[in-house]
């Protein structure tokens, strides 16, 4: 089975000059060893460190899969060169890109294996992706932008604010995936327990 581990919780705060923002950066373990979006290039080293103090070498990392594509969720894929890597629905390793056709079936879902799903969760971006992992104790969506933070769900002048390609669909998997598991891990803040929305 599989393990999720925070490497780095998100966050996203205004300044006077813009935003201060991070992605949140996670590592499965098990079967597959896998990394969910990797933080900006300034965070090299950082990210080098905690995934070995999980006692993974970079090149053991099956998997990258950004969320989306925006700067500060895929800062760091080239540390992992062995890995397949999934930047929203677009696969590639190497220079070899992939027809997403192969991976996602017509319900827009690439299944790594019966304990890790990756969705299409389109609105943040057109082409977002969520990873849904089922470990011995719960079901943990890893969502990206999808939800920015917890308290989204009580205000969605949050993440509208963050930018929203597509605000309808965004809505709709939202719903979807608060439904569908039991802890989310967001884009900018804390994971969070789904029990009180449902």
């Amino acid at each position: 089975m599989y393990e999720v581990e925070v490497l780095f919780e998100g966050y996203s705060r205004p300044t006077e000059g813009g935003m201060l923002t991070n992605c949140t950066s996670t590592l499965i373990k098990g079967p597959k060893n896998i990394i969910v979006d990797t933080m900006t290039p300034w965070d090299r080293f950082k990210l080098l460190n905690a995934v070995e103090k999980q006692g993974i070498l970079c090149e053991e990392i099956d998997y990258v899969i950004s969320t989306h594509g925006h700067s500060d969720h895929v800062g760091n894929n080239n540390l992992f060169l062995n890995a397949k890597h999934l930047v929203g629905r677009c696969v590639s390793h190497k220079q070899m890109y992939y027809d997403d056709s192969k991976f996602f079936n017509s319900d827009g879902v690439y299944e790594i294996d019966k304990n890790i799903q990756v969705i299409s969760t389109p609105g943040h971006t057109l082409a977002d992706v969520s990873v849904i992992v089922q470990t011995i104790k719960a079901s943990i969506g890893i969502v990206g932008d999808l939800f920015e933070c917890e308290e989204d769900i009580m205000d969605e002048t949050i993440w509208l604010n963050a930018g929203s390609e597509n605000p309808i669909l965004q809505k709709k998997y939202r719903k979807d995936i608060l439904e569908q598991v039991d802890y989310i891990i967001p884009g900018h803040g804390p994971m969070f327990a789904t029990k009180k929305y449902k």
